[in-house]
C-alpha cells in the first residue's frame, strides 16, 4: 500500500506552505478512456448497421410503451410475491423445529435448482398433468375445477417468476438476519424490549443494510428474467420486439430499442437502490455516503 504525502515547498514569505501530491497518470488513464470512449461514440453514430431512424421510429412506438409497461408490471409483481414468499422462507430457515426448516431447504433447493425456462413451461403445461384440482375434506364432499381455465399464459408466468423469486429472497433475507450480531439480540432483551419491537426497531434497520444490495441485484436481475415469459406467448418487451422484427426484418435496431428500455429500467432501479440504502446507513455511519453529483464535482476540483 502507497501511502501519498502530500509536498512542501516554501512560499513568498519564506514559510512552508503544504502542496496536493500531483498524479499525472492518473489523468493520463482518464484521458487514453475519453478516447476510447469517442471512438466507441463514433463507430455507433456512423456505422449504417445500427440503422438508428428505424431505432427512433419504433422507441416510442405505441406496442413498444404497451409491451414496456406489461413488463414492469410482471417485475413489480413478481418481485412482491417473490420477497412476500421470501420472508416465511427465511423465517423457517432459522426456525429451530426441523421440519419447518427441512421444507424450507427443500423448496429452495428445487427452485433455485430448475431453471427458470422449465419452471415456466411447468406451470404453463400444469393442465396436462392434472386436468382438474379439487378442494375439500379428505374422504368427505369437495369442490372440483378443471386446471385449464385456473393458470392462464399471465398467471403461469406470474407464478414462475414468483416462485423463483422467492427461493432466493429467503436466502437473502436470512443472511440479512444472520448479519445482525447476537448482542444486539441480547441487549435489547435486557432491556425488556417485546419481540417485536426488537425486530421491528432493532435487528430489521441493521439487517436491511445487509439485505439490500443483493434484493437490488434480485429485483434487476428479475427485470431481465421477464424477457423469458416470451416463450408463454405474452406481449411483453422482448416478445414485442421478436414480433416487430419478424414483420420488417431490421433485427438490430429493435433488439438496441429492447436493449436501450432495459438500460433506462435498470439505471432507474440502480438510483432507487442507491437512496435506499443512504437512507438505511444513517445509523451506522457517521457522515452519510456522498451523492453521485457530490463525487463528480469534488473530482473536477482535484
Amino acid at each position: 500500500m502507497t501511502l501519498l504525502i502530500p509536498q512542501r515547498t516554501k512560499g513568498a514569505d519564506g514559510e512552508l506552505v503544504v502542496v496536493p501530491a500531483r498524479h499525472p497518470w492518473r489523468w493520463a488513464g482518464a484521458a487514453l478512456v475519453l478516447v476510447l470512449l469517442a471512438q466507441f461514440v463514433h463507430g455507433l453514430a456512423t456505422n449504417p448497421g445500427w440503422d438508428w431512424p428505424t431505432f427512433f421510429g419504433y422507441f416510442l412506438e405505441e406496442s413498444i410503451v404497451e409491451a414496456l409497461l406489461l413488463t414492469v408490471e410482471l417485475t413489480l409483481a413478481g418481485a412482491v410475491l417473490g420477497f412476500l414468499g421470501g420472508i416465511p422462507l427465511a423465517a423457517m430457515r432459522l426456525s429451530p423445529n426441523p421440519v419447518l426448516s427441512a421444507v424450507s431447504w427443500t423448496f429452495i433447493w428445487v427452485f433455485r435448482s430448475v431453471p427458470l425456462l422449465v419452471q415456466l413451461l411447468f406451470w404453463a403445461n400444469l393442465g396436462y398433468l392434472y386436468e382438474t384440482l379439487q378442494v375439500g375434506v379428505p374422504f368427505g364432499p369437495g369442490w372440483s375445477f378443471p386446471t385449464v381455465n385456473l393458470i392462464s399464459s399471465f398467471g403461469a408466468a406470474l407464478l414462475g417468476l414468483a416462485l423463483h423469486e422467492a427461493a432466493y429472497a429467503g436466502e437473502v433475507i436470512r443472511a440479512g438476519l444472520l448479519s445482525v450480531d447476537q448482542g444486539q439480540h441480547e441487549a435489547a432483551a435486557a432491556l425488556g424490549i417485546p419481540k417485536w419491537r426488537q425486530f421491528y426497531r432493532i435487528v430489521l434497520p441493521q439487517a436491511m443494510r445487509a439485505i439490500l444490495p443483493n434484493a437490488a441485484n434480485l429485483l434487476i436481475s428479475l427485470l431481465k428474467s421477464t424477457s423469458m415469459v416470451y416463450i408463454l406467448a405474452i406481449g411483453e418487451l422482448f416478445y414485442q420486439v421478436q414480433v416487430i422484427y419478424g414483420r420488417n426484418g431490421r433485427v438490430v435496431p429493435l433488439l438496441m430499442v429492447a436493449t436501450v428500455w432495459y438500460v433506462i429500467l435498470t439505471a432507474l432501479l440502480s438510483i432507487l437502490q442507491y437512496y435506499t440504502e443512504r437512507h438505511f446507513a444513517r445509523g451506522a455511519l457517521r457522515t452519510l455516503p456522498p451523492t453521485p453529483f457530490q463525487r463528480l464535482r469534488a473530482a473536477l476540483r482535484r
